[in-house]
Parts: structure tokens; C-alpha cells; sequence
């Protein structure tokens, strides 16, 4: 088969995976084993279904960075809990599932699964470097629209989008994300930066939404043409347009380089990160045996052990 990349926002898998399926699956010692089940299996339906033969599950050494709380305060603020006054922030992630990553990395690691995070850095900005340079088409399966910055149908580049379940999954093209938005991928940071997305704690500029976003970045293409001919007394611009964009004028300073994705990360290649799929060799897999029975995750180190015999 030829040769496609697929990059997994891990996070936003395991997730849904957690949330998917009832944390009363443990392993003996009563430690929840749901979220290693439910991404198994995901990782063995996806690699099979869109016949990725690299693969590589990018994570996040940093969900929120802290140099885009500088910028944006209210970056994912509302996902962020203090339990003492002046603690680091930490991301609110159950403590059912916190004890099921160290689990994750052993399968996927025995799986020979490559794993890539960068410091500083969220999965996304490690999807965003991959996609960008990537010498071969890419499928990036996530959850979040972020991600759509990457679509390029001309290098092959689509996300395999999840926020529906793995029932229903969409493929986002670039054409899908015109016709979804109005906006290219290339504009669609801006566009998010201009309609907000509480998601990611983005108010946005107040009076601005969706349709508007796109109108204005269809006329002037980028948020900074579109700050251009807001400060020009000649552009035609709309005087209720741009008192909105003056009043959001501290916000448009510093939200773009919080919502663009980081392309230039110092990551290894695909092949020196080992992406390539092959069957598990007869060690890990005994141990990747072992583990299925040890830890309760019933058929899916099987199915996970199919798919990837199928690279033979």
C-alpha cells in the first residue's frame, strides 16, 4: 500500500476513550483500565480503516504552555485547577484516568508505537510541525477544529475529526473546511482568534461571529490586512467593524500566536521517531500478551496486534 502518516492527538483520544466506556473496567488491583482499552482499539480501527502505515502518537509534555498564558491569560484557564494558593496550574484530568497514561506509554512504547512530545509545546504545535513538513500524505485525527489549520488537499494533508465518536467519524479536506466556514485552513487560526472559541478560553472580539469572521477575512484575507484597513481612514471599513476591532485591539496583539499552531519544532524525523507500522517482534509481544491478561484489557492487544500484522 502507499505510504500515509497518521498523527494522533493522544490526549484528545484517550479522552474520549475515558468518557466513552464505564471506568468499572479495571485491572486486578481495581486501577481503571477503560481509557488503554477504548485507544487500542481506536488506534487498531484507524490504522486499518485508513491504511496508515507510520504512525505516530504526538503528546502533550505541555497541555497549557506557559508562554501562551503570557500572551492570553484565559487561555484554557476554565481547565485549569489550583488546590493551593500559588501552585502550578494543573489540568483537570481525572484521577481515574491520570493513573491509566503510565499504561498507555508502556503498551504503545511495547507495541513499538512512536511516541513524540516537545517541551514547552502542546501535541497540537507537534501535529502542526509534522504536517507541515511531512513528505508524504497525512491523516491527523483529533477532536479539536484547531487542527483544521493543517488541511491542504494539495499535499494531502486531512484530519480524520472525532467529535461526533468513532461511529462518525468526518474526513476534513480543505474543500470541507470552505464549505464548512467560509475560510481557508491557512485562515482559519484567524478566523477562530476573530470569533473566539471558549473551548480554549478565546473570547474573541465581542459582536463578532461566525459569519462575520468569515466576511471579513474573505475581503481582506488576513487578520492583519483586516487590522490594516481598520486603521486605514480610507478603506471602506465599516464604522461598527472597526470599533469592534479597536475595542478588542489588546486581545488582537496576542492571541494569533496563541492560536496558530507551532510548525518549526525541533522534532525527530518520522524515521529517526521509528513511525514506520511493522508486526510487533516475539519479545514485547509475549510481554504485550502478558500485560492483556495482567492488566484486564481484554481483546484489545489482539486487535491491536492484528492490525499491525497486517504491515507484514
Amino acid at each position: 500500500m502507499p505510504d500515509r502518516l497518521m498523527l494522533l492527538d493522544t490526549a484528545s483520544l484517550y479522552f474520549r476513550a475515558f468518557y466513552g466506556l464505564p471506568d468499572t473496567i479495571r485491572r486486578g488491583d481495581g486501577t481503571p483500565v477503560n481509557a488503554v482499552r477504548g485507544l487500542l482499539d481506536m488506534i487498531a480501527r484507524l490504522t486499518t480503516d485508513y491504511r496508515a502505515t507510520h504512525l505516530i502518537a504526538c503528546w502533550d509534555d505541555d497541555w497549557r504552555p506557559q508562554w501562551r498564558v503570557d500572551l492570553l491569560p484565559t487561555y484554557k484557564a476554565h481547565r485549569v485547577a489550583e488546590a493551593v494558593t500559588g501552585s502550578p496550574d494543573v489540568e483537570v484530568v481525572p484521577d481515574a484516568l491520570e493513573a491509566q497514561l503510565p499504561m498507555i506509554r508502556r503498551v504503545l512504547e511495547l507495541a513499538g508505537i512512536a511516541i513524540v512530545g516537545a517541551p514547552d509545546h502542546e501535541a497540537d504545535d507537534v501535529v502542526g510541525t509534522y504536517a507541515s513538513h511531512a513528505d508524504l500524505p497525512v491523516d491527523v485525527v483529533t477532536g479539536d477544529r484547531d487542527l483544521f489549520q493543517v488541511c491542504d488537499d494539495e499535499r494531502q494533508v486531512r484530519v480524520i475529526y472525532t467529535a461526533r465518536g468513532m461511529k462518525n467519524l468526518e474526513v476534513i479536506t480543505e474543500e470541507v473546511v470552505v464549505a464548512k466556514y467560509r475560510v481557508l485552513p491557512q485562515q482559519y487560526a484567524d478566523y477562530a482568534t476573530l470569533r473566539g472559541d471558549a473551548s480554549d478560553g478565546l473570547p474573541g472580539v465581542a459582536g463578532i461571529g461566525e459569519k462575520t469572521a468569515a466576511s471579513l477575512l474573505l475581503k481582506y484575507g488576513t487578520l492583519e490586512g483586516l487590522l490594516e484597513a481598520a486603521g486605514h481612514p480610507g478603506s471602506g471599513m465599516a464604522a461598527p467593524v472597526k470599533a469592534k476591532l479597536a475595542a478588542a485591539a489588546d486581545y488582537l496583539t496576542v492571541a494569533p500566536a496563541v492560536v496558530r499552531l507551532v510548525r518549526d519544532l525541533d522534532l525527530p524525523s518520522p524515521e529517526q521517531a521509528g513511525a514506520e507500522l511493522n508486526p510487533v517482534p516475539d519479545e514485547p509481544r509475549a510481554e504485550l500478551e502478558r500485560l492483556a491478561t495482567e492488566w484486564n484489557l481484554g481483546g484489545s492487544v489482539r486487535r491491536l496486534l492484528a492490525a499491525l500484522d497486517l504491515r507484514q
